[in-house]
Protein backbone atom coordinates (compact mmCIF):
# COMPACT_ATOMS: atom_id res chain seq x y z
CA UNK A 1 0.00 0.00 0.00
CA UNK A 2 2.93 2.01 1.13
CA UNK A 3 3.65 2.24 -2.81
CA UNK A 4 0.50 3.04 -4.01
CA UNK A 5 0.57 6.18 -1.48
CA UNK A 6 3.81 7.13 -2.71
CA UNK A 7 2.88 7.54 -6.38
CA UNK A 8 -0.19 9.36 -5.44
CA UNK A 9 2.24 11.87 -3.48
CA UNK A 10 3.46 12.10 -6.93
CA UNK A 11 0.72 12.55 -9.08
CA UNK A 12 -0.61 14.95 -6.76
CA UNK A 13 2.05 17.26 -6.96
CA UNK A 14 1.74 17.65 -10.55
CA UNK A 15 -0.48 20.89 -10.94
CA UNK A 16 -2.38 19.18 -13.96
CA UNK A 17 -4.97 21.71 -13.95
CA UNK A 18 -7.67 21.10 -16.88
CA UNK A 19 -6.46 23.18 -20.13
CA UNK A 20 -2.77 23.57 -18.66
CA UNK A 21 0.57 21.66 -19.85
CA UNK A 22 0.27 18.53 -18.56
CA UNK A 23 3.81 16.74 -20.29
CA UNK A 24 5.91 16.99 -16.78
CA UNK A 25 3.18 14.52 -15.46
CA UNK A 26 3.44 12.48 -18.93
CA UNK A 27 6.59 12.25 -18.59
CA UNK A 28 7.17 11.37 -14.90
CA UNK A 29 4.47 8.62 -15.48
CA UNK A 30 6.88 7.52 -18.99
CA UNK A 31 10.16 6.86 -16.78
CA UNK A 32 8.17 5.15 -14.25
CA UNK A 33 6.68 2.74 -16.73
CA UNK A 34 9.33 2.57 -19.88
CA UNK A 35 11.22 -0.19 -17.24
CA UNK A 36 8.18 -2.84 -18.03
CA UNK A 37 6.21 -1.54 -21.05
CA UNK A 38 6.33 -3.53 -24.52
CA UNK A 39 5.05 -0.34 -26.01
CA UNK A 40 4.64 3.18 -24.77
CA UNK A 41 2.87 6.01 -27.02
CA UNK A 42 2.35 9.35 -27.05
CA UNK A 43 -0.36 11.64 -28.95
CA UNK A 44 0.10 15.34 -28.28
CA UNK A 45 -2.39 18.27 -29.17
CA UNK A 46 -1.79 21.31 -31.88
CA UNK A 47 0.70 22.78 -28.99
CA UNK A 48 2.42 19.93 -28.01
CA UNK A 49 2.08 20.81 -24.27
CA UNK A 50 -0.46 18.32 -23.66
CA UNK A 51 -0.19 14.89 -23.93
CA UNK A 52 -2.27 11.19 -23.88
CA UNK A 53 0.00 8.03 -23.39
CA UNK A 54 -1.08 4.73 -24.17
CA UNK A 55 1.51 1.58 -22.63
CA UNK A 56 1.06 -1.62 -23.27
CA UNK A 57 2.68 -4.69 -21.08
CA UNK A 58 2.84 -7.80 -22.20
CA UNK A 59 2.12 -9.04 -26.05
CA UNK A 60 1.31 -6.98 -28.88
CA UNK A 61 -1.80 -8.96 -29.80
CA UNK A 62 -5.39 -7.73 -30.27
CA UNK A 63 -7.27 -8.56 -26.86
CA UNK A 64 -6.71 -7.63 -22.95
CA UNK A 65 -7.75 -4.81 -20.97
CA UNK A 66 -7.26 -1.21 -20.95
CA UNK A 67 -7.15 0.99 -17.98
CA UNK A 68 -8.38 4.61 -18.44
CA UNK A 69 -7.74 7.35 -17.06
CA UNK A 70 -7.12 11.36 -16.98
CA UNK A 71 -4.61 13.45 -15.83
CA UNK A 72 -6.07 16.91 -15.37
CA UNK A 73 -7.68 18.04 -12.30
CA UNK A 74 -10.15 20.88 -11.69
CA UNK A 75 -9.33 24.50 -10.91
CA UNK A 76 -8.83 25.04 -7.02
CA UNK A 77 -8.61 27.92 -5.11
CA UNK A 78 -6.34 27.07 -2.07
CA UNK A 79 -7.76 29.16 0.73
CA UNK A 80 -10.55 27.03 0.66
CA UNK A 81 -8.68 23.92 1.37
CA UNK A 82 -7.37 22.80 4.94
CA UNK A 83 -4.51 21.16 3.25
CA UNK A 84 -2.35 22.50 0.43
CA UNK A 85 -3.91 20.90 -2.54
CA UNK A 86 -1.46 19.93 -4.64
CA UNK A 87 0.11 18.22 -1.63
CA UNK A 88 -1.07 14.74 -1.24
CA UNK A 89 -2.03 14.85 3.07
CA UNK A 90 -2.51 11.94 4.88
CA UNK A 91 -5.19 12.53 7.68
CA UNK A 92 -6.08 9.29 9.79
CA UNK A 93 -7.83 6.90 7.03
CA UNK A 94 -8.32 9.39 3.93
CA UNK A 95 -5.64 10.97 1.47
CA UNK A 96 -6.91 14.74 1.36
CA UNK A 97 -5.74 16.65 -2.55
CA UNK A 98 -6.79 17.61 -5.72
CA UNK A 99 -7.08 14.89 -7.91
CA UNK A 100 -7.03 12.04 -5.23
CA UNK A 101 -10.36 10.82 -6.08
CA UNK A 102 -11.14 11.94 -9.37
CA UNK A 103 -8.61 10.04 -10.82
CA UNK A 104 -5.02 10.01 -9.44
CA UNK A 105 -6.07 7.65 -6.90
CA UNK A 106 -7.17 5.00 -9.55
CA UNK A 107 -3.99 6.07 -11.80
CA UNK A 108 -1.70 5.39 -8.76
CA UNK A 109 -3.19 1.93 -8.61
CA UNK A 110 -2.93 1.15 -11.66
CA UNK A 111 0.61 1.95 -11.85
CA UNK A 112 1.86 0.70 -8.30
CA UNK A 113 0.73 -3.14 -10.38
CA UNK A 114 2.89 -2.73 -13.70
CA UNK A 115 5.62 -4.10 -12.11
CA UNK A 116 3.49 -7.25 -10.96
CA UNK A 117 2.12 -7.91 -14.55
CA UNK A 118 4.85 -7.10 -16.36
CA UNK A 119 7.01 -10.05 -14.60
CA UNK A 120 3.92 -12.25 -15.64
CA UNK A 121 4.08 -14.24 -18.75
CA UNK A 122 1.35 -12.82 -20.06
CA UNK A 123 -0.79 -14.12 -23.24
CA UNK A 124 -3.14 -10.78 -23.46
CA UNK A 125 -2.07 -7.44 -22.91
CA UNK A 126 -2.86 -4.74 -20.29
CA UNK A 127 -2.78 -1.05 -21.67
CA UNK A 128 -2.67 2.06 -19.39
CA UNK A 129 -4.36 4.85 -21.42
CA UNK A 130 -4.13 8.63 -19.21
CA UNK A 131 -5.86 11.49 -21.61
CA UNK A 132 -5.69 14.92 -20.79
CA UNK A 133 -7.84 17.98 -20.83
CA UNK A 134 -10.91 15.41 -19.92
CA UNK A 135 -12.32 18.15 -17.36
CA UNK A 136 -12.96 20.98 -19.42
CA UNK A 137 -13.78 19.53 -23.43
CA UNK A 138 -12.62 15.94 -23.55
CA UNK A 139 -10.01 17.04 -25.70
CA UNK A 140 -7.68 14.36 -25.24
CA UNK A 141 -9.74 11.26 -25.29
CA UNK A 142 -10.49 11.34 -29.33
CA UNK A 143 -6.92 12.06 -30.45
CA UNK A 144 -5.96 9.07 -28.16
CA UNK A 145 -8.67 7.12 -29.78
CA UNK A 146 -7.66 8.15 -33.39
CA UNK A 147 -4.35 6.41 -32.82
CA UNK A 148 -5.11 3.24 -31.75
CA UNK A 149 -5.75 1.26 -35.32
CA UNK A 150 -1.62 1.58 -34.81
CA UNK A 151 -1.99 -0.33 -31.76
CA UNK A 152 -3.54 -3.72 -30.22
CA UNK A 153 -7.05 -3.12 -29.53
CA UNK A 154 -8.18 -4.02 -26.23
CA UNK A 155 -11.54 -6.20 -25.85
CA UNK A 156 -12.57 -4.20 -23.26
CA UNK A 157 -12.04 -1.20 -20.83
CA UNK A 158 -12.41 0.00 -17.07
CA UNK A 159 -11.98 3.53 -17.31
CA UNK A 160 -11.29 4.60 -13.63
CA UNK A 161 -13.27 7.39 -12.20
CA UNK A 162 -14.81 7.41 -8.68
CA UNK A 163 -17.83 5.70 -8.42
CA UNK A 164 -17.07 4.10 -4.62
CA UNK A 165 -16.08 0.90 -6.14
CA UNK A 166 -19.57 0.01 -7.17
CA UNK A 167 -19.84 -0.88 -11.13
CA UNK A 168 -21.33 1.42 -13.40
CA UNK A 169 -22.67 0.09 -16.64
CA UNK A 170 -24.07 3.11 -18.59
CA UNK A 171 -23.74 6.76 -17.64
CA UNK A 172 -25.52 10.07 -19.46
CA UNK A 173 -23.93 11.96 -22.27
CA UNK A 174 -22.68 15.57 -21.82
CA UNK A 175 -23.16 17.94 -24.64
CA UNK A 176 -21.48 21.67 -23.64
CA UNK A 177 -21.85 24.75 -25.26
CA UNK A 178 -20.93 28.54 -25.67
CA UNK A 179 -23.78 30.36 -27.02
CA UNK A 180 -23.23 34.45 -28.04
CA UNK A 181 -25.72 36.93 -28.44
CA UNK A 182 -24.65 40.47 -30.50
CA UNK A 183 -26.87 43.10 -30.42
CA UNK A 184 -26.22 46.92 -30.62
CA UNK A 185 -25.58 48.84 -27.93
CA UNK A 186 -27.30 52.55 -26.74
CA UNK A 187 -28.67 54.78 -23.83
CA UNK A 188 -31.40 52.71 -21.82
CA UNK A 189 -33.72 55.32 -22.20
CA UNK A 190 -34.05 55.08 -26.01
CA UNK A 191 -34.41 51.11 -25.72
CA UNK A 192 -36.02 51.25 -28.91
CA UNK A 193 -32.64 52.37 -30.91
CA UNK A 194 -30.63 49.47 -29.44
CA UNK A 195 -30.80 45.94 -29.19
CA UNK A 196 -30.63 44.14 -26.14
CA UNK A 197 -28.26 41.54 -26.16
CA UNK A 198 -28.80 40.73 -23.02
CA UNK A 199 -32.82 40.46 -23.09
CA UNK A 200 -32.12 38.46 -26.18
CA UNK A 201 -30.13 35.69 -24.36
CA UNK A 202 -32.81 35.75 -21.29
CA UNK A 203 -35.53 34.60 -23.50
CA UNK A 204 -33.22 32.16 -25.76
CA UNK A 205 -32.51 30.86 -22.46
CA UNK A 206 -36.06 30.78 -21.56
CA UNK A 207 -36.85 28.58 -24.51
CA UNK A 208 -34.27 26.13 -23.13
CA UNK A 209 -35.66 26.04 -20.11
CA UNK A 210 -39.57 25.62 -21.33
CA UNK A 211 -38.38 22.65 -22.79
CA UNK A 212 -38.05 20.91 -19.55
CA UNK A 213 -41.67 19.66 -19.51
CA UNK A 214 -41.31 18.13 -23.01
CA UNK A 215 -37.99 16.38 -22.27
CA UNK A 216 -39.21 14.80 -19.22
CA UNK A 217 -42.13 13.30 -21.53
CA UNK A 218 -39.63 11.66 -23.89
CA UNK A 219 -38.00 9.82 -21.32
CA UNK A 220 -37.46 6.48 -22.07
CA UNK A 221 -39.84 3.85 -19.97
CA UNK A 222 -37.19 1.54 -19.06
CA UNK A 223 -34.96 4.34 -18.12
CA UNK A 224 -32.00 3.26 -15.26
CA UNK A 225 -31.38 7.51 -14.69
CA UNK A 226 -32.14 9.30 -12.14
CA UNK A 227 -33.60 11.98 -13.28
CA UNK A 228 -35.02 9.28 -15.78
CA UNK A 229 -34.95 12.05 -18.69
CA UNK A 230 -32.60 14.80 -20.60
CA UNK A 231 -31.48 17.55 -18.83
CA UNK A 232 -30.57 21.40 -19.35
CA UNK A 233 -28.65 23.83 -17.65
CA UNK A 234 -27.28 27.00 -17.82
CA UNK A 235 -24.35 27.37 -15.94
CA UNK A 236 -22.44 30.85 -16.54
CA UNK A 237 -24.00 34.08 -17.86
CA UNK A 238 -22.02 37.58 -18.72
CA UNK A 239 -22.76 40.56 -20.61
CA UNK A 240 -23.51 44.10 -20.52
CA UNK A 241 -21.48 46.98 -19.72
CA UNK A 242 -23.98 49.04 -17.04
CA UNK A 243 -27.09 49.29 -15.70
CA UNK A 244 -27.74 52.82 -17.77
CA UNK A 245 -26.34 50.81 -21.30
CA UNK A 246 -28.41 48.62 -23.59
CA UNK A 247 -25.95 45.48 -23.57
CA UNK A 248 -24.55 45.05 -27.10
CA UNK A 249 -22.99 41.82 -25.77
CA UNK A 250 -24.11 38.45 -24.11
CA UNK A 251 -22.30 34.79 -23.90
CA UNK A 252 -23.62 32.19 -21.79
CA UNK A 253 -22.16 28.56 -21.22
CA UNK A 254 -24.88 25.82 -21.13
CA UNK A 255 -25.17 21.85 -21.26
CA UNK A 256 -27.71 19.28 -21.94
CA UNK A 257 -27.08 15.56 -20.69
CA UNK A 258 -28.85 13.49 -22.79
CA UNK A 259 -30.24 9.75 -22.18
CA UNK A 260 -30.29 9.17 -25.64
CA UNK A 261 -29.32 10.42 -29.19
CA UNK A 262 -32.42 11.76 -30.61
CA UNK A 263 -33.03 13.98 -27.72
CA UNK A 264 -29.78 16.21 -28.62
CA UNK A 265 -31.65 16.38 -32.18
CA UNK A 266 -34.66 17.59 -30.67
CA UNK A 267 -32.82 20.11 -28.67
CA UNK A 268 -31.04 21.73 -31.33
CA UNK A 269 -34.36 21.71 -33.64
CA UNK A 270 -36.29 23.04 -30.98
CA UNK A 271 -33.54 25.70 -30.50
CA UNK A 272 -33.29 26.37 -33.89
CA UNK A 273 -36.80 27.95 -34.12
CA UNK A 274 -36.47 29.67 -31.18
CA UNK A 275 -33.31 31.44 -32.12
CA UNK A 276 -34.73 32.21 -36.04
CA UNK A 277 -37.29 34.13 -34.16
CA UNK A 278 -34.92 35.88 -31.83
CA UNK A 279 -32.60 36.94 -34.43
CA UNK A 280 -35.72 38.11 -37.75
CA UNK A 281 -36.73 40.71 -34.22
CA UNK A 282 -33.07 41.74 -33.56
CA UNK A 283 -32.36 42.40 -37.04
CA UNK A 284 -35.33 44.77 -37.98
CA UNK A 285 -32.95 47.36 -36.02
CA UNK A 286 -29.59 45.71 -36.63
CA UNK A 287 -29.30 43.95 -39.94
CA UNK A 288 -25.31 42.67 -38.06
CA UNK A 289 -27.12 41.02 -34.68
CA UNK A 290 -25.81 37.41 -34.27
CA UNK A 291 -26.39 34.52 -32.14
CA UNK A 292 -23.66 31.95 -32.26
CA UNK A 293 -22.98 28.77 -30.73
CA UNK A 294 -19.77 27.09 -30.01
CA UNK A 295 -19.58 23.43 -29.58
CA UNK A 296 -17.19 22.65 -26.16
CA UNK A 297 -18.04 19.52 -26.21
CA UNK A 298 -20.82 16.33 -27.47
CA UNK A 299 -19.87 13.17 -25.96
CA UNK A 300 -22.31 10.30 -26.08
CA UNK A 301 -23.23 8.48 -23.29
CA UNK A 302 -22.18 4.93 -22.15
CA UNK A 303 -25.09 2.85 -23.40
CA UNK A 304 -26.35 -0.09 -21.73
CA UNK A 305 -25.14 -3.08 -23.01
CA UNK A 306 -26.49 -6.59 -21.43
CA UNK A 307 -23.96 -8.93 -22.65
CA UNK A 308 -20.88 -6.21 -22.43
CA UNK A 309 -17.38 -8.29 -22.54
CA UNK A 310 -16.74 -5.36 -19.97
CA UNK A 311 -19.32 -6.25 -17.92
CA UNK A 312 -18.20 -10.03 -17.62
CA UNK A 313 -14.67 -9.06 -17.01
CA UNK A 314 -15.69 -6.67 -13.64
CA UNK A 315 -17.80 -9.92 -12.73
CA UNK A 316 -14.90 -12.02 -12.94
CA UNK A 317 -12.32 -9.19 -11.03
CA UNK A 318 -14.54 -9.40 -8.25
CA UNK A 319 -15.92 -13.00 -7.62
CA UNK A 320 -18.94 -13.32 -9.38
CA UNK A 321 -22.59 -11.83 -9.76
CA UNK A 322 -22.49 -7.63 -9.07
CA UNK A 323 -24.97 -4.80 -8.78
CA UNK A 324 -24.58 -2.68 -11.74
CA UNK A 325 -25.68 0.68 -11.81
CA UNK A 326 -25.86 4.11 -13.86
CA UNK A 327 -24.89 7.93 -13.09
CA UNK A 328 -25.71 11.03 -14.69
CA UNK A 329 -22.58 12.63 -15.11
CA UNK A 330 -20.33 11.78 -18.27
CA UNK A 331 -16.83 9.62 -18.33
CA UNK A 332 -14.64 8.96 -21.51
CA UNK A 333 -16.66 5.42 -21.00
CA UNK A 334 -18.83 6.76 -23.91
CA UNK A 335 -16.35 7.62 -26.14
CA UNK A 336 -14.34 4.02 -25.86
CA UNK A 337 -17.77 2.30 -26.31
CA UNK A 338 -18.06 4.63 -29.77
CA UNK A 339 -14.89 3.58 -30.73
CA UNK A 340 -15.80 0.13 -30.34
CA UNK A 341 -14.43 -0.80 -26.85
CA UNK A 342 -16.68 -2.04 -24.76
CA UNK A 343 -16.30 -0.57 -21.67
CA UNK A 344 -17.15 0.13 -17.80
CA UNK A 345 -16.58 2.69 -15.31
CA UNK A 346 -15.20 1.44 -11.99
CA UNK A 347 -12.51 3.11 -9.53
CA UNK A 348 -12.18 4.67 -5.55
CA UNK A 349 -13.28 7.50 -4.37
CA UNK A 350 -16.82 9.27 -4.03
CA UNK A 351 -18.08 11.53 -6.83
CA UNK A 352 -19.35 13.58 -4.10
CA UNK A 353 -15.96 15.19 -2.92
CA UNK A 354 -15.11 15.27 -6.90
CA UNK A 355 -14.13 18.87 -7.72
CA UNK A 356 -14.33 20.39 -4.24
CA UNK A 357 -12.30 21.92 -1.44
CA UNK A 358 -10.65 19.34 0.69
CA UNK A 359 -11.01 16.57 -2.15
CA UNK A 360 -9.91 13.52 -0.23
CA UNK A 361 -9.74 9.62 -1.07
CA UNK A 362 -10.08 6.57 1.59
CA UNK A 363 -7.23 4.73 2.05
CA UNK A 364 -9.67 1.77 2.26
CA UNK A 365 -11.10 2.58 -1.42
CA UNK A 366 -7.31 2.49 -2.71
CA UNK A 367 -6.31 -1.08 -0.74
CA UNK A 368 -9.67 -2.64 -2.58
CA UNK A 369 -8.93 -1.47 -6.23
CA UNK A 370 -5.76 -2.85 -5.73
CA UNK A 371 -6.76 -6.27 -4.30
CA UNK A 372 -9.33 -6.30 -7.33
CA UNK A 373 -7.30 -5.01 -9.92
CA UNK A 374 -4.20 -7.41 -9.06
CA UNK A 375 -7.04 -10.75 -10.04
CA UNK A 376 -6.05 -9.20 -13.85
CA UNK A 377 -3.37 -12.05 -13.45
CA UNK A 378 -5.46 -14.69 -13.98
CA UNK A 379 -7.63 -12.88 -16.73
CA UNK A 380 -4.28 -11.95 -18.29
CA UNK A 381 -2.47 -15.64 -18.18
CA UNK A 382 -5.26 -18.00 -18.94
Amino acid sequence: MEEVLGILDDLVAFDSVALTPNVDLVDHVVAYLRPHCTDIALTHDETGTKANLFATIGPAVDGGVMLAGHSDVVPVDADDWATPPFTATRVSDRVYGRGTADMKGFVACVLALVPRLAALDLVWPVHVALTFDEEDGFHGAPILIDSLGDHPRPSAAIVGEPTGLKVVGAHKGCYEYTTSVTGMNGHSSRPTEAVSAVHHATRWIGGLLDLGAELAGRAPADSRFEPPHTTTNVGVVGGGLARCTVAADCSFDWEMRPVQGTDAGFVKERMAAVEAELLAEMRTVHPGASIETEVVCEIDGLEWVEASPALDLMRTLLGGETDVGVVAYGTEAGLYQSAGIPSVVWGPGDIAVAHRPDEFVEVADLEACVAVLARLDEVLTA
